[in-house]
């Protein structure tokens, strides 16, 4: 038998997904490699220092890669590749950041020839104090500068400078929640608070844990709060992401709600516990002025940063973070992918990979729901098709996306799922009117008052309405655990950020009938197809097979079901 993957000496990989070993040699391609591309037969891998930094920080070897790769690679593996990889292995660690007795920072390594090319270069140049005695002194105030420009130079540093505890504060999870349920931690929850923590030594205190949504990175985050017992600051995507947080908190633990702060555009609170959004931090009055509100990081003596959906973490934010490195900081995502390239700075100023679970070992233990991912391509009506033929790449992007032909494949899905709990999500607000419209289910976009999206969500929850459809302000953090159907309408050019997220409203565990089915519907021959392409990696990062139909070949497996 063939073994299924091919590794070549520019560093990707192909892997054969048509072969019995694909999917035992993928759960360990994906801990030190970035999947780029994921068409039907193969997929395409790549190695770069940071994947392979990211598999050092949770401690597997350069031995244990080129083990995993001479066990499944179909022909030798290139020299050059196997050097790299004990390189960049061999290279985290090396470079270390420490805290002396009298509080001065210094880096030190046993390689002597690090620390003169680290001392030489003029990106560092800028942040040192003085070199001596085999250690480069830096300038306080710059600690996180200087990692972020030693990651680009090669050096990624372990920072065991250590952290101010901050003003403490204790509290107790419940055994049993407010709503009478019995609590306590699952395994990997613990785990990864454990792993974060690393008993309150240096070496732990800052990084990112990675799980699904719908597998509790609230609770982990909680978690962490109480093994830590300091003060809080938690920063959120938006407003309804504080109320969750903050009933999560409420729910879970014995803190006072007097003790709970909303620091919001709406209130300005702080607490011992204090929850932010990234908006109100990047506020400012006018272009290039000051940001309002980032006294909020210096408002209190915090022990604890948690960063919540840290793949979202606005650009500003990363610049208030590299003067935060004394705070133990908290990542918390489903995915490390960010569109905007920037996963080095969350690395330097937030902390490596910690812990991270595949999401099909969570799916395998029903920690979360099974899921099937199916993309539907709908044709173009003749007059459209000339259109898009004569239209910018934009406007071509949003004619594909707001295809009338997409009612036909909601309309069926719906037939199809007449008793399930059922997202309509997409992008275009005149689009999603149409929908609600046409099949008369409720509408929540960013203008739907909070008190009236709350309301929703909650009949949603209940029951008392099986179906909604909703923009982009679905995409994060919101809890609707019985969601088992999402259609997928429109998207944003091909985002895997928001592929995790609207994957995560429906996998919340169901109970019974472990089951949710995620649609894509796609205009055939358009680019919203190619971008469609881009956002697949994602789910089959996660391991997801994905099916595609044409609207016809829908209908007639439909048919087929009806006819059986």
């Amino acid at each position: 038998m063939s073994k299924p993957l091919i590794v070549q000496s520019d560093k990707t990989m192909l892997l054969e997904v048509d072969n019995p070993e694909f999917e035992a040699c993928q759960l360990v391609v994906a801990k030190f490699a970035e999947l780029e591309k994921s068409p039907e037969y193969l997929h395409t891998y790549r190695i770069s220092p940071l994947s392979l930094w990211n598999a050092a920080s949770i401690k597997m070897s350069a031995d244990e890669i080129v083990e995993c790769l001479e066990k499944y690679s179909r022909y030798s593996v290139p020299k050059n590749v196997v050097n790299e990889i004990k390189e960049q292995i061999g290279r985290y660690g090396k470079v270390k950041l420490v805290k002396e007795e009298n509080g001065d920072l210094c880096i030190i390594s046993n390689e002597k020839g690090f620390l003169q090319e680290i001392s030489n270069h003029r990106a560092v140049q800028p942040y040192i104090e003085k070199t001596e005695n085999d250690k480069i002194y830096i300038k306080k105030e710059f600690r996180g500068h200087i990692k972020q420009a030693l990651i680009k130079i090669g050096f990624p540093v372990e920072d065991l400078a250590g952290y101010d505890e901050g003003n403490k504060y204790g509290f107790n999870l419940r055994p049993t929640t407010k709503s009478g349920r019995k609590f306590g931690m699952r395994d990997y929850q613990r785990a990864s608070v454990e792993v974060f923590h690393a008993g309150g030594g240096n070496e732990g205190g800052s990084g990112v844990v990675v799980l699904p949504c719908g597998a509790g990175k609230t609770i982990v985050g909680i978690g962490v709060m109480q093994i830590v017992g300091a003060e809080t600051l938690i920063l959120v995507t938006n407003t309804l992401s504080i109320r969750q947080w903050k009933n999560e908190i409420l729910d879970k633990t014995d803190i006072p709600e007097s003790d709970i702060g909303e620091y919001s555009g709406e209130v300005k609170e702080i607490k011992p516990i204090t929850i932010a959004t990234y908006n109100i931090l990047t506020h400012r009055k006018k272009k290039g002025g000051d940001f309002t509100h980032f006294h909020l990081f210096s408002a209190n003596n915090w022990g604890l940063i948690v960063y919540d959906e840290v793949h979202l973490l606005p650009a500003p934010v990363f610049r208030m973070t590299s003067e935060l490195q004394a705070k133990r900081r908290l990542g918390l995502t489903a995915t490390l992918v960010r569109e905007d390239g920037l996963e080095e700075d969350v690395f330097s100023l937030i902390g490596p990979k910690k812990y991270d679970v595949p999401w099909k070992e969570l799916e395998s233990k029903s920690w979360i729901a099974e899921a099937k991912c199916k993309e539907i391509r709908v044709s173009m009506e003749d007059d459209l098709r000339m259109r898009y033929s004569i239209a910018d790449d934009r406007e071509k992007f949003r004619l594909a996306s707001e295809n009338p032909e997409k009612l036909k494949a909601i309309g069926m899905i719906m037939k199809k799922h007449s008793e399930s709990h059922l997202l309509v999500i997409g992008q275009y607000i005149n689009q999603l009117e149409e929908i609600s419209k046409t099949f008369k289910i409720p509408l929540i976009t960013g203008k739907t008052p909070l008190g009236e999206r709350q309301e929703l969500y909650d009949a949603f929850r209940s029951g008392r309405i099986k179906s909604l459809v909703v923009s982009k302000v679905a995409n994060f953090s919101i809890d609707l655990p019985d969601a088992n159907i999402a259609i997928q309408v429109s998207g944003t050019f091909g985002s895997r950020q928001e592929e995790a997220q609207r994957l995560g409203r429906i996998l919340r565990p169901k109970g019974e009938d472990n089951t949710a089915v995620f649609y894509s519907l796609i205009s055939r021959d358009t680019n919203e197809e190619r971008f469609g392409q881009n956002r697949q990696l994602f789910l089959t990062e996660q391991g997801y097979e994905y099916e595609i139909y044409t609207l016809d070949q829908f209908r007639e497996s439909l048919e087929e079901k009806v006819g059986a």
